[in-house]
């Protein structure tokens, strides 16, 4: 099946006579976060702005195709170590605008709009566009998403894996390899499913919750932590988990007393290599918990019920997918006698 010339795409979920279409037809023409771009042929070369596009390309078989990177929290997964190792790493946080010009793409693909959007730290897409080249923002972090209330955005609905899916779906057709594609979107689907089931078998209390702490400017002022929207929100829902963050916002900052007063099961923590923040490092991150006055006395602490998670899987991405097995596995190690 041929996808229509033109084709436009709806910005919620994908229709299905396009999942299942086999061969790509050119010009393609799609609606991305609110913006129309066409290709009348595949992009022969992009640089990715975040770690979630430049992962998804490689799952796709594309490394060929990407001429730099840029945005990296964790380490690439370990699969693609050494194709990673052999393209250039335009910055570790984000690159000037010049730096992803330079490499001459016909495509950029981002993860945040935040980067590439209507007031992009790198550019706006209209920048890019007056130059002739394209841009694509990963949807998870536009669909249900407002990104006009500055900071991370607000959630508008509750983030699901369908929007991740829908990325790697539309790159695949924007690349003409849709069959990767489809076999990208099973396996993880599969995994999605397993890890689900894994965590019903458990007989876990009713009443189970949990805060997931991403990072803080500095580790005497409050944290960042996850929204109940958001991936983590995601998470906890399907494990059976209730957030003791129910603020709308990606990742809000709430003060530790508040976080004390809701005494949380579990912590998760994100484990990262970016430092932007002091609280970047994990250990700085344990090394609060147990030594604050307020944190110490937490449950979670004193029961040792702190989980280290991936921080890229906290974010809207496929690995969110991996950081929901990492909290099923997680669970059936841990013990929550009160």
């Amino acid at each position: 099946m041929k996808i229509a010339r033109h084709f436009l795409l709806p910005l919620s979920l994908i229709p299905a006579s396009f999942a299942m279409a086999s061969d790509t037809e050119y010009p393609l023409t799609l609606i991305n976060c609110g913006a129309e771009i066409s290709f009348s042929s595949a992009p022969e070369g992009v640089v990715t702005v975040g770690q979630s596009a430049t992962e998804i390309l490689y799952s796709l078989g594309l490394s060929d195709r990407v001429l730099g990177t840029s945005v990296w929290f964790n380490p690439v997964l370990p699969e693609f170590s050494e194709v990673n190792a052999g393209i250039e790493r335009l910055a570790d946080n984000d690159p000037s605008f010049e730096a992803v010009v330079n490499r001459r793409p016909q495509l950029v693909a981002a993860q945040y709009e935040w980067h590439v959007g209507p007031t992009g730290s790198v550019a706006s897409r209209e920048q890019f566009h007056e130059l002739g080249i394209a841009t694509y923002v990963m949807p998870a972090d536009c669909d249900t998403k407002d990104n006009s209330t500055g900071g991370d955005g607000t959630r508008t609905a509750a983030f699901s894996p369908a929007h991740v899916y829908k990325g790697i779906t539309e790159l695949a057709a924007i690349f003409d390899v849709q069959e990767a594609g489809r076999a990208l979107v099973t396996e993880l689907e599969a995994r999605e499913a397993d890890a689900i089931a894994k965590a019903e078998s458990l007989e876990l209390p009713q009443d189970l919750s949990a805060v997931f702490w991403f990072s803080s400017p500095d580790s005497s002022v409050d944290p960042y932590v996850a929204g109940r929207l958001g991936s983590p929100g995601y998470m906890m829902e399907k494990l059976g988990i209730q957030n003791v963050i129910q603020s709308d916002e990606e990742w809000p900052i709430v003060g530790w007393e508040s976080i004390a007063r809701s005494d949380p099961d579990l912590i998760v923590i994100a484990r990262m290599d970016r430092r932007r923040f002091p609280a970047d490092d994990i250990e700085e991150k344990l090394n609060f918990l147990h030594s604050d006055p307020v944190t110490r006395e937490m449950t979670a602490v004193k029961n040792g019920n702190i989980i280290e998670m991936d921080a890229h899987a906290m974010s809207a991405t496929m690995r969110t997918i991996f950081g929901l097995e990492s909290l099923a596995d997680a669970l059936t190690t841990l013990s929550f006698e009160r």
